[in-house]
């Protein structure tokens, strides 16, 4: 079986093989609705006992190969995509959580993200509580509520790099009762499959590294199939009867693909955050270099990073493949194939020479994106967390002079001369 072979071999074959005459390639079927030819095929789509297509919100042959590759990669029991990355997280959260619940998140999360755990959902009444995640595991136990429906980390931080105890958190929401939702976007599956570590859900924002062209939007949520949803009677959604699909209970019916499922007929249903076929194929395709492009940004990250900390224009810098970084150790365990492309650093001056440092950049973008093959810089105190206040900043290690760069695939020579040339204008 595909799933017994190496990494590398699913990147490239996974979920989809032509059969005698068909297209090598996976097609894309870019098509809104599908017909039948009696009532009956119908209705066994809308009770769900019907793995055929209706309607392109839904699904789509071309969607379903790329989720079922998702989940291939992750070493999970079924995939959805979404829309986008933050698509894939509310819905997610949303999956399992109605007002009056609580989830606990790591501090260390994605801008949007904070911002959608602290504006967006709390507006919808679930209260997202943020916590250091590096606290022991008893503290972290300690912040349960009764109403605590999930807890949420991600494997690298945005920008501050810092790397997640997986174990250590999965261990937290066992004894909690609740499942733990991992972001591995800047990890992808080829340096981190964070089921593997007993994480139940893992998300992503397929718009970065599993794409990895800048070319198409997208986010996928993987169902780990070992957390069972039946114990402590928390999660009704997916063990109480659905009344919009004749009472369906849908734990009991889809078993470890039920969550993924409930995503699909009902979120996706009720909510449209659509994965357009054509997305999910040129997503698809960049699956087939995942592997090949991972090992190249993490060596390339590593290369800028080494030379960057002995720089007499640097403050500082975070990597965490650096030997002497603080998460350097749980790098070496949970990353041992490199520590992705992205890193951070602060250029001596604070936030005025930093923004100096951007505009004197040749060959480096400056895009509000990470995990292209192309290397680009942001200011994120200014851009994507610009909407946290100065202290929520701190709090997710963003400081005003930081500077995260996503490294890309050119020849590093390249990249090291043109941050050289770019640092020495600021003298």
């Amino acid at each position: 079986m595909i799933k017994d072979l190496g990494f590398e071999t699913r990147c490239v074959h996974g979920a989809y093989k032509a059969e005698s005459g068909q297209p090598q390639v996976l097609p894309i079927v870019q098509n809104t609705t599908y017909r039948y030819y009696n009532a009956k095929d119908v209705a066994e789509l809308f009770d769900l006992d019907s793995p055929n297509h209706m309607y392109t919100r839904l699904g789509s042959p071309t969607v379903d190969k790329f989720e079922q590759k998702m989940a291939l990669l992750e070493g999970g029991t079924a995939g959805m995509a979404a829309s986008a990355g933050q698509a894939a997280t509310l819905i997610t959260i949303l999956n399992i959580c109605s007002a009056g619940d609580h989830v606990i998140s790591a501090t260390n999360i994605y801008g949007g993200t904070h911002n959608l755990f602290e504006v967006s959902l709390k507006r919808l009444g679930i209260d997202v509580e943020l916590i250091d995640q590096d606290l022991p595991l008893e503290e972290i136990v300690k912040h349960a509520r009764p109403n605590t429906k999930a807890l949420f980390g991600e494997t690298l931080g945005n920008p501050a790099l810092s790397v997640l105890d997986i174990e250590k958190f999965a261990r937290a929401a066992g004894e909690m009762g609740v499942p733990l939702i991992v972001d591995n976007t800047l990890a992808s599956p080829a340096l981190c499959r964070p089921i593997e570590y007993g994480a139940n859900i893992v998300v992503q924002s397929t718009t970065k590294y599993a794409d990895g062209h800048g070319s198409c939007v997208g986010g996928c949520v993987v169902e780990g199939g070992n957390f069972n949803w039946e114990a402590g009677g928390r999660f009704p959604e997916l063990t109480e009867p659905d009344q919009s699909y004749h009472g369906i209970r849908f734990y009991e019916k889809f078993g470890d693909g039920a969550f993924c499922m409930r995503l699909k007929a009902v979120m996706v249903r009720d909510f449209g955050c659509t994965m357009a076929p054509m997305n999910a194929y040129l997503t698809h395709q960049g699956l087939q270099t995942l592997h090949l492009r991972m090992e190249r940004h993490s060596s390339n990250a590593l290369a800028l990073a080494k030379h960057l900390k002995d720089h007499p224009m640097v403050d500082w810098i975070v990597y965490p493949g650096l030997e002497g970084d603080r998460y350097h150790e749980l790098a070496k365990k949970y990353l041992p194939k490199g520590a992705s492309g992205v890193l951070s650093f602060g250029v001596k001056g604070g936030r005025e020479a930093g923004e100096k440092f951007l505009e004197n950049l040749d060959l480096t973008s400056i895009v509000v994106h990470v995990g292209d093959i192309r290397t680009s810089v942001l200011h994120p105190a200014s851009t994507t967390h610009r909407q946290l206040s100065e202290e929520d900043q701190l709090a997710a290690g963003i400081t005003p002079s930081l500077i995260r760069v996503s490294v890309g695939l050119e020849t590093i020579d390249d990249i090291i001369a043109d941050f050289d040339q770019a640092l020495e204008r600021l003298k």
